[in-house]
C-alpha cells in the first residue's frame, strides 16, 4: 500500500530517487531540444513552512518494501494575481508503478501538503515529451499558463487555483 514520508532532499534515499529521475529524463529528452540539465534541489526550499519533499513508499519489483518515487512542493514568488504560490517539483515514480494511479495519488498528496502550508495557487513545469504527465496534470485541473520560470528543460507550464478552506 502506497505511503509517503517526509525527507530532506539531500538524504541518501531522496538523492538516489532524484538521480534515477534525472537519468531517466536525460535518456528520454528530445534530442532537438538539446541536452537535459539536471539540477539537484536546494534542501532549504523543501523544509516547512517553505516546502516539503516526500518519498513514495510501496514495493519494488520483487515485492519487497521500497522507496519507489518522490516529489516536492516549494514556495515561490507570487504570480500577478498575488496568490500564495507553490511549485510542484520532481514528481517521479519508478517505471513499474506507472499507469496504476500512483502519480495521481502522489500529486494529490503534494497538493494537500502545499495547501496545508498556505498555497492558494499551484504551478509546475514539464516537457511536452512527457505526454502521460501532461495528461495527469490536465485531468487534475491544471491549465496551461504562461511560463513562470526559465527552466531550459520545460516546454509546458501549468497552474491551478486551490481552495484553502477546510
Amino acid at each position: 500500500m502506497v505511503g509517503f514520508r517526509e525527507s530532506a532532499v539531500d538524504d541518501a534515499a531522496a538523492h538516489a530517487l532524484l538521480s534515477e529521475y534525472f537519468e531517466s529524463r536525460a535518456a528520454g529528452f528530445p534530442p532537438q531540444q538539446g541536452h537535459y540539465r539536471a539540477t539537484f534541489p536546494s534542501p532549504r526550499d523543501f523544509v516547512p513552512p517553505s516546502g516539503v519533499f516526500l518519498i513514495v513508499e510501496d514495493v519494488d519489483l520483487a515485492g519487497e518494501p521500497a522507496d519507489v518515487g518522490c516529489g516536492g512542493v516549494r514556495r515561490i514568488a507570487d504570480g500577478e494575481s498575488g496568490r500564495t504560490r507553490f511549485e510542484i517539483k520532481h514528481l517521479y515514480l519508478q517505471p513499474h508503478l506507472r499507469g496504476r494511479g500512483f502519480g495521481r495519488r502522489t500529486l494529490a498528496e503534494l497538493e494537500a501538503r502545499a495547501i496545508a502550508l498556505g498555497a492558494q495557487e499551484l504551478v509546475l513545469d514539464t516537457n511536452a515529451a512527457l505526454e502521460a504527465a501532461g495528461a495527469l496534470y490536465r485531468s487534475m485541473g491544471y491549465e496551461h499558463i504562461d511560463p513562470y520560470n526559465s527552466n531550459p528543460n520545460a516546454t509546458d507550464w501549468y497552474g491551478k487555483v486551490v481552495s484553502t478552506a477546510g
